[in-house]
């Protein structure tokens, strides 16, 4: 009595969900076909809490036991089918291949499973929730989703029909659908696959690990050691292809046990929901007031957070300049699966590394997705026998992919050899990576190739003062240009910034560097300064996430100032030999300082003054490139002055104010509409 009320109850859910008429549609595209089939397969999607609601018993049958609760719509599917005479080549129930999506989990711990406690529970054949973040993938290979199989003796009756179905159910391998041993329960004689009504489907195999997993290419430590280990996803048909390298996702499936040269616990997928964490609220109190006092200016409330950021690294005041690019970068980000399209690379030249890799590495622990590349894997995807032995291909991620949306921060860029610097430059001027999947060598007949966006910002430096760089030096003849032989001349002009941090010039006082860095190595907790007990690296954190969210859009003015500025940039340095040194891609990184000097302002709208930034750090960074021209810009264009009060703040202002005028009388004798362009430019 139980079983035939749970199928009258799965019939009624059938009936108020729409379920049913689907149901019926997919039945008639059954029987419209001129195909034979030994398995009609159908996918019916429940709503744990509606089902619920309706009766108890059925949705703790699904939640707990969802082969048994498949095998009761199976029944309720199979009566539909013969009552309403929707397949006529149907024979049999066990025909039916039903299987059950279930659109959310109750919101319960043990519903949860949390892949850093262990043991993990894949005894139980009940559904859970996981979440993950993509860190490999196979190829896509069939496996066997039914079979029929006939009795080997002609005499016996089960030699004919559609008794013998084997269907794959969660956690069975190809071995336990398909395989030579089974015996007929009549005579006992052996059974026989009849193959052409065998029934393939698409398999895929992920491996996610979750977030926290992240901290172990962020430098957390806390003097204890940890240990993280990757989760197997078996994605099949429908959920085939639906996650992507580098994504977060929330997976609903059935925990199982796969025994291979080790056993290893796996999941089946059932559901999967893409991550969109939740948008902060807003920033700090002491933020907020601090731009509240600097409403006024455009260019007061950027220049203190770069003058107090990271005090816990380098004192106030110094590295300016390189910790507003920083926080430009920083801003970029996005912790959502989506296209990142303004990505902010910064190479930077100096001669104190340690410093710098300090400061860049405190920076990428602020965003979800800051990943500092270890010297001991790949930056990019690499190719690996899967374990499963299915014979796909499984690609692993690599550092920059497992940084989506992020920061990579990839070292001293020349202790990367020739050719994974030629890569990493083919990959930030093109933005893909494509990976090429020999046949031959993973037993298939034809080659592959597979191409990822690569969607996250690249930060590096380069060490002025290595024996090779002064064995390499060379002697510039053009203004302001700095030497960069070290490096390969196409990929300094990929990374969008070039900055130049020379601790010892007037910009970056050395004696107060030293001071920082003894008092630091005596006590590295102690705050050293107001603005670090103020504006703590949390505040930093939430004030980043709030401004990463914002939507900016340009104001009219400054968009004619951007592309004004691009156009006459570009026409000053063009030759009738080498043609442009400027590339398409020159105006995405103006558009992209510009929006991000906008956001960490916590502006919905660029301005001019935003423009101004984003024109002159662009600017120092091609004098770096390739030399002075006539708008000519100071290396300290952006902070002139060091930042003590609030009348050097003033002074800044009216400094500023002076370099969009000379911007502005730049773009009128240089840019489109003047006397020097011809009517294509």
């Amino acid at each position: 009595m139980s079983n035939l009320k749970m199928k009258e109850a799965a019939l009624i859910y059938l009936d108020r969900s729409g379920g049913l008429q689907k149901f019926i549609d997919d039945c008639k595209f059954y029987n419209d076909s001129k195909q034979s089939y030994a398995v009609y397969r159908f996918s019916i999607l429940i709503n744990p809490s509606d089902i619920v609601e309706l009766d108890a018993e059925l949705g703790n049958y699904i939640l707990h036991q969802p082969l048994k609760a498949a095998q009761v719509f199976q029944s309720v599917c199979f009566i539909a089918v013969k009552t309403l005479s929707l397949i006529g080549q149907l024979q049999t129930e066990a025909q039916i291949n039903i299987v059950l999506k279930l659109t959310h989990l109750p919101p319960l711990r043990s519903y949860s499973l949390d892949l850093c406690e262990f043991p993990l529970d894949y005894a139980s054949q009940r559904f859970y929730m996981m979440q993950g973040i993509v860190i490999a993938m196979t190829t896509v290979t069939k496996y066997t989703q039914g079979a029929r199989f006939l009795c080997s003796d002609e005499a016996c009756p089960l030699s004919k029909g559609f008794e013998y179905i084997r269907v794959h159910v969660p956690g069975a391998t190809e071995s336990a659908t398909v395989r030579n041993d089974f015996l007929c329960n009549l005579c006992s004689s052996s059974l026989q696959e009849d193959r052409k009504f065998r029934v393939l489907g698409d398999k895929q195999i992920v491996e996610i690990i979750t977030a926290k997993a992240l901290h172990a290419f962020q430098g957390y430590s806390n003097n204890q050691p940890f240990r993280y280990q990757s989760l197997t996803i078996f994605l099949r048909d429908e959920s085939v292809s639906k996650m992507n390298i580098g994504n977060e996702y929330k997976i609903i499936g059935i925990p199982t046990c796969v025994r291979t040269s080790q056993t290893a616990v796996c999941i089946e997928a059932n559901s999967i929901i893409s991550c969109n964490p939740e948008v902060p609220s807003g920033i700090s109190d002491n933020f907020r007031y601090l731009l509240s006092l600097t409403s006024s200016s455009c260019w007061k409330f950027t220049a203190i957070l770069a003058n107090i950021f990271a005090s816990q690294i380098v004192p106030p005041g110094t590295y300016n300049l390189l910790k507003l690019c920083l926080l430009m970068s920083l801003v970029q980000t996005s912790d959502r699966n989506k296209e990142l399209k303004d990505c902010l690379d910064i190479l930077i030249m100096t001669s104190d590394t340690l410093l710098v890799d300090r400061l860049l590495n405190f920076s990428i622990k602020l965003v979800p997705r800051g990943i500092r590349h270890p010297v001991s894997t790949e930056i990019f995807p690499t190719l690996s026998r899967n374990k499963y032995g299915t014979g796909a291909v499984s690609i692993q991620a690599g550092s920059a992919l497992l940084a989506k949306g992020g920061i990579c921060f990839i070292g001293d860029l020349a202790s990367h050899k020739k050719d994974k610097l030629e890569q990493l430059q083919s990959v930030v001027e093109s933005r893909s990576i494509t990976v090429y999947i020999p046949g031959k060598k993973f037993g298939d007949d034809i080659n592959q190739q597979m191409t990822f966006p690569v969607q996250c910002s690249f930060w590096s430096f380069v060490d002025m003062d290595s024996s090779s760089r002064r064995n390499m030096q060379k002697t510039n003849t053009l203004i302001g240009r700095m030497d960069c032989s070290l490096i390969p001349a196409n990929l300094v002009e990929a990374f969008g910034l070039l900055i130049n941090c020379n601790e010892s010039s007037s910009c970056y006082p050395l004696i107060s560097t030293v001071q920082h860095t003894l008092k630091k190595a005596i006590d590295p907790e102690e705050l050293l300064y107001v603005a670090s007990k103020k504006f703590t690296t949390e505040d930093f954190e939430k004030l980043l996430a709030f401004a990463k969210n914002l939507n900016v859009e340009f104001s009219l003015e400054a968009e004619r100032m951007i592309h004004g500025y691009y156009l006459a940039s570009r026409r000053i340095r063009t030759d009738s030999i080498s043609g442009s040194k400027l590339s398409a891609s020159a105006l995405k990184y103006l558009v992209s300082l510009a929006e991000a000097h906008a956001r960490l302002n916590l502006r919905n709208k660029v301005l001019k003054e935003d423009v101004l930034i984003a024109a002159l750090l662009f600017e120092t960074s091609l004098t770096l490139k390739y030399g002075a021209t006539v708008f000519c810009v100071a290396p300290n264009a952006v902070f002139p002055f060091e930042l003590y009060n609030e009348e050097y703040l003033e002074q800044r202002d009216i400094y500023l104010n002076e370099c969009q005028q000379q911007l502005q009388q730049f773009i009128a004798t240089y840019g489109p509409g003047t006397a020097i362009f011809t009517s294509d430019e």
